[in-house]
């Protein structure tokens, strides 16, 4: 097969940006010896928890729409694993929808998220630092879908929340944080 048949394989924005610049220079920011213990991202993973909301049809049906347009994947149904009275939730109840975005899709959304939603928010002065589990995860927690836009004013009337989990594989937060900085992800100024 000669060069010109070949399809060119599209690869989005900031997974360019990572592979050519951003792992060299944090590999030599970070002081690592091999370029393979430079942080990347292995996944995103959307969730919606429905709450009080969990046997209102319409706002399951409006979380759902939300997920499937924002990411391109159908997400799928978390299920109680016990009944607890003082919730009333029963074992095998709807309560949320999840979704794993990987490859190509993770970093198409991530550079949405970063250069369209998060600059839509009201009020917004940057994330804050202290968002980082012990692995070195990093969550977004959004109060309102309608800053995608992606959606319509009639799919917003609904509202509900969405976090953002930014799985990463690296060593420490200090690290997570330097590779998170760099794709873009605007830290809250700390106060000194």
């Amino acid at each position: 097969m000669t060069t010109a048949t070949q399809k060119q394989h599209y690869s989005p924005r900031l997974r360019t940006l990572y592979n050519k610049k951003l792992k060299n220079e944090l590999k030599d920011e970070l002081e690592l010896d091999n370029i393979n213990r430079v942080p990347r991202i292995q996944k995103i993973v959307l969730n919606v928890g429905l709450g009080k909301s969990k046997d209102d049809k319409k706002v399951i049906e409006a979380a759902e729409n939300t997920l499937r347009k924002i990411t391109g994947q159908q997400p799928i149904d978390t299920i109680a694993k016990k009944s607890i009275a003082g919730f009333k939730l029963r074992e095998g109840n709807k309560i949320g929808l999840k979704l794993t975005l990987r490859g190509d899709r993770m970093y198409e959304f991530l550079d949405r998220l970063l250069n369209i939603v998060l600059p839509r928010l009201r009020d917004f002065h940057g994330l804050s630092a202290r968002s980082f589990d012990n692995s070195g995860n990093y969550s977004i927690g959004l109060s309102d879908q309608s800053v995608f836009p992606e959606l319509s004013f009639d799919e917003t009337t609904t509202t509900h929340g969405l976090q953002v989990v930014i799985v990463l594989d690296s060593e420490t937060k200090e690290h997570s944080k330097a590779l998170l900085s760099k794709l873009g992800l605007p830290f809250e100024k700390e106060n000194k």
